[in-house]
C-alpha cells in the first residue's frame, strides 16, 4: 500500500502518539519493554526541546490524505566505536506497519540530515531479532557492519545489528 508520507517536527500535542509508541508492550518488545508514564512525559519534553538544542531532531511521521500521525523517526548525534556519528531510529504504529511507511519516512529524513552535515555516516541499531527494522535498513541502502552489544535503555544490554549508511552516497534509499 502506498501512502502520502510527510514529516513534521515533534510538537507539544504529540504526547498521545508517544504514549502509544512507548507505552505499549508490543510496540516496545525490541526496546526493553514499555516506559512508565513519567518516563514518557520526560521523553516528550525532551523531544519538544530538540529543535532549539543542537542538530538532533525528532519528527512525527504523517500518513495518508488526512496526514494522521503514524509514528516517529529521528536522528541524533551518538558516540560509536570512539567516534561521533549520526544515529537514527523509528517507530510506526501497528495499524500502519508493513506498508513501507518507515522506509518512506527515512527517504524524507536523509536530505535533511545531509543538509545538516557534520558526520559522514548514519547508523541504526535494531535488535537482531527485529526483522522489520532490519529489513528497513537493508531496503534503505544501509550496510550491515555486524552484531554488537548496545545499552538501551540505560542499564539494559541487548544484541543489535550495526547498520551504517554513507551519507556521501546520495543514491541510498531509492524510490
Amino acid at each position: 500500500m502506498t501512502h502520502q508520507i510527510n514529516l513534521r517536527l515533534w510538537a507539544d500535542g504529540d504526547l498521545p502518539l508517544l504514549q502509544r509508541l512507548m507505552g505499549d508492550p508490543l510496540m516496545t518488545a525490541h526496546l526493553g519493554g514499555p516506559e512508565t508514564p513519567a518516563q514518557i512525559r520526560h521523553r516528550h519534553a525532551r523531544y519538544c526541546r530538540l529543535p532549539t538544542v543542537g542538530d538532533d531532531r525528532m519528527f512525527v511521521i504523517l500518513a495518508g490524505p488526512q496526514q494522521v500521525p503514524a509514528g516517529s523517526i529521528g536522528y541524533w548525534e551518538s558516540e560509536w566505536q570512539d567516534a561521533a556519528v549520526w544515529e537514527t531510529g523509528w517507530s510506526v504504529l501497528p495499524e500502519f506497519q508493513s506498508q513501507g511507511i518507515a522506509t518512506a519516512a527515512l527517504r524524507l529524513l536523509l536530505p535533511r540530515l545531509r543538509a545538516v552535515g557534520g558526520h559522514r555516516y548514519l547508523h541504526a541499531f535494531p535488535a537482531i531479532d527485529n526483522a522489520p527494522s532490519n529489513a528497513i535498513c537493508r531496503k534503505a541502502g544501509f550496510t550491515l557492519q555486524g552484531e554488537a552489544t548496545a545499552e538501551y535503555p540505560a542499564g539494559r544490554f541487548m544484541q543489535v545489528h550495526d547498520w551504517r549508511l554513507d551519507l556521501a552516497d546520495d543514491t541510498a534509499v531509492t524510490p
